[in-house]
């Protein structure tokens, strides 16, 4: 649920427009609350668990989660609507870090490998079917239906949960408040100068607010995670070059990724013509993917190392993103749509399979913990920042006023998406060619192991 949430609405956008009504900012937030309340709490959602009990917060998150849902499902109106998936985004970050260390604690040694495949294999299931679901659900029922179908999994699954799943905690678990606040608080003001300068103007009060305010809270931030003793992100990871690098790289790619899909889904419809269902059907090469390529990557990267992968993967990826800024076009075919679609696929897929364990190869075992939930985080992070920047560039360029000036305005927000994935490839060359865990400082004074957090989708 929490990975499908992510994509899900994307085909739904054009029918919550028309329906609820709203600008284009309005639509940037039914995703972008999401997106950024799950990244920004993620990792303090991890240590609730380990302080208080992680079967308990996971029923909490999850009880969390399916009433945001059933909320998001009754708006009335598209404000309503954001702030039902602010509180979905809360309840996504307190139960997804917890579920693998709960998978890990309920199967047993032997038969955790295949427990863990089924995980990643739904996690992607997950990903790629956002879109399809999504758009089925719109067409066949209605919008309402992508937050209703969360409500009786929900329901179901806590009873399951406190009756099935045993309880544990990290002693002398500590919680980063201070790092939170300001982390959350920084985020929120660049992302909401983003999504409003279009409109606002770049010079206005508010915009210019969210920027200077959100960039100072981000570096006190990194200035509190240089200076605390147990800070929620130790910003000494980032003095490895391999660290820095693949996390730039992450971010980078879920900026232009999301960003490009945010506006693609909605061309497909509202250009292209087609209904909600058969847009997510042809997203689906691109989506999808990564099922198909994924354990292919996987060996190749066994065989030669996961930076040239991953840098291919995210080299393809811009690739396709750039193709489909040339071609597109008020009548272009799918014929035309699909090449890109598969590229931007397969360099997704090479980019998925070995990014862990690239990410991994850059820090003692001590730090995975921090390091895998450092991560997730920033790639939800790029993912909030692409839809807001990528649909300024939109609005600055175009609008919803004809085929054409949807068009006019989506071109060049896919070349600066493809830019942004570009970078990121070679970022991913920063990574050292082998793996130098051993190596990496021990873990912070006084911090307990953490336990290893799972990939948000």
């Amino acid at each position: 649920m929490a990975a499908l949430d992510n994509l899900v609405v994307t085909t739904a956008l054009p029918a919550i427009r028309e329906d609820l009504g709203g600008k284009l900012e309005d639509l940037e937030w039914t995703v972008n609350a999401y997106t950024l309340t799950f990244a920004v709490l993620l990792m303090f959602g991890a240590a609730l668990g380990d302080r208080f009990g992680r079967r308990r917060l996971f029923i909490v998150g999850l009880g969390v989660f399916t009433a945001a849902s059933a909320a998001a499902a009754l708006s009335p109106g598209i404000d309503s609507l954001i702030a039902a998936r602010a509180v979905q985004g809360v309840g996504a970050a307190i139960m997804m870090p917890l579920t693998l260390t709960l998978l890990t604690a309920a199967v047993p040694a032997a038969r955790r490998g295949m427990a863990l495949g089924i995980y990643g294999a739904v996690t992607g299931l997950a990903v790629a079917s956002g879109p399809l679901i999504g758009g089925s659900l719109t067409e066949h029922i209605s919008w309402q239906w992508i937050f209703w179908i969360n409500v009786p999994i929900g329901l179901a699954l806590i009873p399951l949960a406190r009756l099935r799943l045993a309880e544990s905690t990290a002693p002398g678990a500590r919680l980063d408040i201070p790092g939170t606040l300001l982390i959350s608080g920084g985020l929120f003001g660049i992302v909401y100068a983003l999504v409003n300068a279009n409109a606002e103007g770049w010079t206005s009060a508010p915009v210019l607010t969210g920027l200077l305010v959100g960039s100072a809270l981000v570096g006190g931030f990194i200035h509190h995670g240089f200076n605390n003793a147990n800070p929620m992100l130790p910003m000494r990871l980032f003095r490895d070059r391999g660290f820095l690098g693949i996390n730039l790289a992450s971010l980078l790619m879920f900026l232009g990724m999301f960003g490009s899909i945010f506006l693609l889904s909605q061309f497909l419809q509202g250009v292209v013509g087609y209904s909600p269902t058969e847009a997510g059907l042809r997203m689906l090469p691109w989506t999808g993917m990564p099922m198909i390529v994924a354990p292919l990557a996987g060996i190749l990267s066994d065989r030669i190392g996961g930076r040239p992968v991953v840098a291919a993967g995210l080299a393809f990826q811009a690739l396709g993103l750039g193709w489909f800024a040339a071609i597109l076009g008020a009548d272009v075919s799918y014929a035309a749509q699909l090449p890109p679609l598969i590229l931007s696929g397969i360099g997704m897929a090479l980019y998925f399979a070995p990014a862990a364990n690239v990410l991994m190869s850059t820090v003692a075992p001590a730090d995975q913990g921090k390091a895998s939930g450092t991560n997730n985080a920033l790639r939800e992070v790029g993912g909030a920042l692409g839809v807001a920047v990528l649909a300024s560039v939109f609005s600055a360029q175009g609008g919803y006023e004809s085929p054409q000036t949807f068009v006019d305005g989506t071109v060049p927000a896919l070349w600066i998406g493809g830019g942004a994935v570009a970078l990121a490839a070679a970022l991913a060359l920063l990574v050292p060619r082998k793996a130098k865990a051993a190596a990496q400082a021990p873990a912070e004074r006084g911090a307990t192991v953490p336990e290893k957090v799972p990939a948000a989708g």
